[in-house]
C-alpha cells in the first residue's frame, strides 16, 4: 500500500505528493479521479482555486472536489491545497527540467528530462513504499525455502537482476523468462515459498496467470508495482508501490524500472542482515568463483 495509506500522509520530498496521488489514481472513483489527475496536470492552478473553480476546471460538483481530497488522504481540499504548496515549493528549489520533449529538443534537454524523471521518481519512493509492507516483504523473502520471481517487458530486466543477487546471498531464486515456464514453476512452489512479481501498471495478464498460480500453491506474493490500486495489488501478501510519473515515451515504464531496481536492492540489503552467516557463505563462494575463472 502507500505510505500511511494517502497523499495526506506523504513523506516531505520533492515530488512525493504527486507520486502518491498518481499511486492512488486508479484506484479512485471516475469523478475523484479526474480532480485529481488536475491537481497533477496544474498544480499552480489548484493551489490558488476555490472549490468551485477547481470544480468547474474539472467538469464535477464541488462537493466531489472535497470527496476527492478525502479520498485521497486528505482532511479536505483545503488540506490538499496546503500540501500542494509544500510540495511545489520543494520543487522549485532545485533546478527543473523541460516540462515536454518535442522534435526540436537538443540532447542536453533529453538528458536533463530523464535524469530529472529518474532522480524525481527514486526520491518519491520515501511516500509511497509503506515501511509495514516492506517489512512484511522482506521477512517473507529472509525466511523463503525458495523464491519465484517473474515480470515482463521493462519488468523482466528487474526480475533477472532480482534473482541473480538473491541468490547470491544464498537464497535459492529462479526467474523464468516465458510464462508457461513462471506458471508451471508456481504451481509447484510450497507454502514456505514466495512469488515475487513486477510489474508496472499491475494488470498484466501474464503476471495475473503467475500470481493466482502462486496464490493456489499457498505461496505468499510479493508484488512490486508502480499503482496502488490494481489486479495485482489485490492479489498481494506485500504490496510495494514505487514508480515514475508519466512523462510520454515510455518514460513511466522507464522510471518505474529503475523505482523497481531500488526495491530489489533494499530488499537484498534486509534479507543479507536477516541471515547475515548465509549471505556472507554465499558471497564466500561467488568470490571463489571468480577468482577461478580469471586464472
Amino acid at each position: 500500500m502507500v505510505s500511511n495509506a494517502g497523499a495526506g500522509g506523504h513523506v516531505d520530498v520533492a515530488g512525493g505528493l504527486r507520486a502518491t496521488i498518481a499511486a492512488l489514481l486508479p484506484g479512485l472513483r471516475p469523478s475523484d479521479a479526474k480532480v485529481m489527475r488536475l491537481v497533477l496536470e496544474d498544480s499552480a492552478f489548484v493551489q490558488s482555486a476555490t472549490t468551485g473553480e477547481v470544480a468547474e476546471r474539472a467538469g464535477v460538483s464541488p462537493a466531489t472536489v472535497v470527496r476527492a481530497a478525502r479520498a485521497a488522504g486528505f482532511e479536505g481540499f483545503g488540506d490538499l491545497k496546503r500540501a500542494l504548496v509544500k510540495d511545489l515549493a520543494l520543487l522549485r528549489s532545485g533546478p527543473r527540467p523541460p516540462e515536454e520533449l518535442t522534435g526540436t529538443s537538443t540532447v542536453d534537454e533529453i538528458c536533463e528530462l530523464v535524469l530529472a524523471s529518474h532522480a524525481d521518481t527514486i526520491g518519491a519512493m520515501r511516500a509511497t513504499v509503506d515501511p509495514e509492507e516492506l517489512g512484511r516483504a522482506a521477512a517473507l523473502l529472509a525466511a523463503a525455502e525458495t523464491i519465484l520471481v517473474f515480470g515482463v517487458g521493462t519488468s523482466a530486466a528487474p526480475a533477472a537482476d532480482a534473482a541473480y543477487r538473491w541468490t547470491a546471498i544464498g537464497c535459492r531464486v529462479s526467474a523464468p523468462r516465458d510464462a508457461r515456464t513462471a506458471q508451471l514453476q508456481a504451481r509447484l512452489l510450497k507454502p514456505d515459498s514466495a512469488l515475487v512479481v513486477i510489474s508496472h501498471s499491475g494488470h498484466s495478464a501474464e503476471t495475473l496467470t503467475v500470481a493466482d498460480a502462486a496464490s493456489s500453491a499457498g505461496a505468499s506474493v510479493v508484488a512490486i508495482t508502480s499503482f496502488a490500486s490494481s489486479p495485482l495489488a489485490d492479489r498481494a501478501t506485500a504490496l510495494l508501490v514505487a514508480g515514475g510519473p508519466d512523462l510520454g515515451l515510455h518514460l513511466a515504464a522507464s522510471s518505474s524500472r529503475l523505482a523497481h531496481l531500488a526495491v530489489v536492492d533494499i530488499l537484498h540489503v534486509a534479507i543479507s542482515l536477516a541471515d547475515p552467516a548465509r549471505a556472507q557463505h554465499a558471497l564466500g563462494v561467488a568470490a571463489d568463483i571468480s577468482q577461478a575463472l580469471s586464472r
